[in-house]
């Protein structure tokens, strides 16, 4: 039998922490992540009635689908969007942290809500491929890692589909897209992706990941390079809706 020493459980205590790590209060060992529950409770997940096509809240008593006007002035090249919740509060500092401060064990919370959201949202084998969002090589040595690559690789986990690192490309060097409004984000990304092939993703049904959905600049200039290469289908996935 191996004896845990207690310099050990320090050491662990350093790269993952047994505190909540916004309220301070000691973890049970049974919790998951470096959130407590109070502090989980925070978390405003989206739910019905939101936009289908960006997943935008709506705070009315509609209860068909329906798209707001945004989406239908935008006339975005995916189809529909899933979204976890709202990025607010501690969700915004969740991923920030991750994102930005390289904390990786936030990211045991953000797949949670994001495996979660789209097991009751997406039909899960009706997907073929999982595709995360690309980060150009250049911001991802910077980084250490692609935010929505961790995201993409625990929905092929969860649900048995194989997620595609490299079919999407990101070959251009963007500035930060923080600042910039929704017209100043497409001009800024055009021709910003391209596809590994002419026909890379012909026939696919493909679920396009990323953490946050903002104005969804991002994700149209990936998904109008992934109609070009022959995807059927496009559904976002992400863990957060700008609101």
């Amino acid at each position: 039998m191996i004896t845990v020493t207690p310099w050990i459980k320090a050491a662990v205590g350093l790269v993952y922490p047994r505190n909540c790590q916004f309220c301070e209060t000691p973890l049970d060992e049974a919790e998951r992540g470096v959130i407590c529950g109070v502090c989980l409770g925070r978390v405003k997940f989206i739910a019905p009635p939101r936009c289908e096509k960006c997943s935008l809240p709506f705070m009315g008593a509609i209860s068909d689908t329906f798209q707001c006007g945004y989406c239908r002035d935008k006339k975005f090249a995916f189809d529909r969007t899933v979204c976890a919740c709202r990025n607010e509060e501690l969700v915004l500092d969740c991923v920030h942290r991750l994102k930005y401060g390289r904390q990786m064990y936030f990211a045991q919370h953000l797949t949670d809500w994001l495996v979660g959201a789209t097991r009751r949202q997406i039909d899960w084998p009706m997907v073929d491929v999982i595709v995360p969002v690309p980060l150009h090589p250049r911001k991802k040595r910077h980084r250490g890692f692609n935010q929505a690559e961790v995201l993409a690789e625990a929905l092929g986990e969860a649900f048995g589909v194989r997620v595609d690192r490299r079919g999407l490309r990101r070959v251009k060097d963007t500035v930060t897209q923080t600042a910039l409004d929704a017209t100043a984000r497409a001009h800024n990304l055009r021709d910003a992706f391209v596809a590994s092939g002419v026909a890379a993703f012909a026939g696919k049904r493909v679920v396009l990941v990323d953490d946050v959905f903002t104005t969804g600049a991002t994700l149209d200039a990936c998904a109008k390079v992934l109609r070009v290469a022959g995807a059927e289908r496009i559904t976002v996935a992400a863990v957060a809706r700008g609101v």
